[in-house]
């Protein structure tokens, strides 16, 4: 694995094989929070992207950091987290009793694991403390309106979206993530780099 080129990861892929060409681990092949684990896969600085939909949730505001900083210490500079869960800003009851921590009642459900609900003030600042800048791709505000900016699918599918999810089509959006993406710096010397070629 560590002689890949351009290495795409989707972590915690479950069912969703949405996007081919990304290498597909479960957390039993790689968990978050293991940087051993890490290190045994990839060297440092050589991701050029992580799509987790519906990951972080299952991490405490804490592990979330800490994981964060693992994938920070593996993507390349200019890399990207895009990271999709559930929105606790949307204003929905149902929706929101679905997600909440501990799930809503079955053993078997997945949100049973859920330690976290975040807004997307919470997943930004979680995402920031690591060193990543944060945008914004879709989200519901304070006030629980929904916004969605421009983002391509070819930098990662999240199904679970008002641009891919079947629910989420028409006027009434029944089921959305908040989705961001969280990009590492790139570092000065790449940055001149650039401009130098334009």
């Amino acid at each position: 694995m560590k002689t890949q080129q351009d290495i795409k990861l989707v972590i915690g892929a479950g069912e969703y094989y949405n996007n081919p060409g990304w290498l597909h681990t479960q957390e039993e092949e790689l968990n978050l929070l293991n940087k051993e684990e890490w290190e045994e896969k990839f060297e440092p600085e050589s991701v050029s992207a992580i799509l987790a939909e519906h990951v972080w949730e299952h991490l405490t505001y804490e592990e979330g950091q800490t994981a964060a900083k693992i994938c920070y210490a593996f993507l390349k500079p200019g890399g990207y987290i895009r990271c999709a869960v559930p929105d606790g800003y949307f204003p929905d009851e149902a929706y929101q009793e679905m997600v909440q921590i501990g799930g809503p009642g079955p053993k078997d459900h997945p949100a049973v694991s859920h330690k976290i609900v975040h807004t997307y003030k919470t997943l930004s600042k979680m995402f920031e403390t690591a060193g990543f800048q944060v945008e914004l791709l879709e989200y519901c505000d304070v006030s629980g309106s929904f916004h969605q900016n421009e983002w391509d699918g070819k930098d990662g599918v999240i199904f679970r979206s008002k641009r891919y999810d079947p629910r989420n089509q028409g006027e009434r959006i029944k089921f959305p993530s908040l989705i961001v993406d969280a990009i590492k710096h790139k570092k000065t010397e790449e940055i001149i780099l650039e401009r130098d070629r334009i």
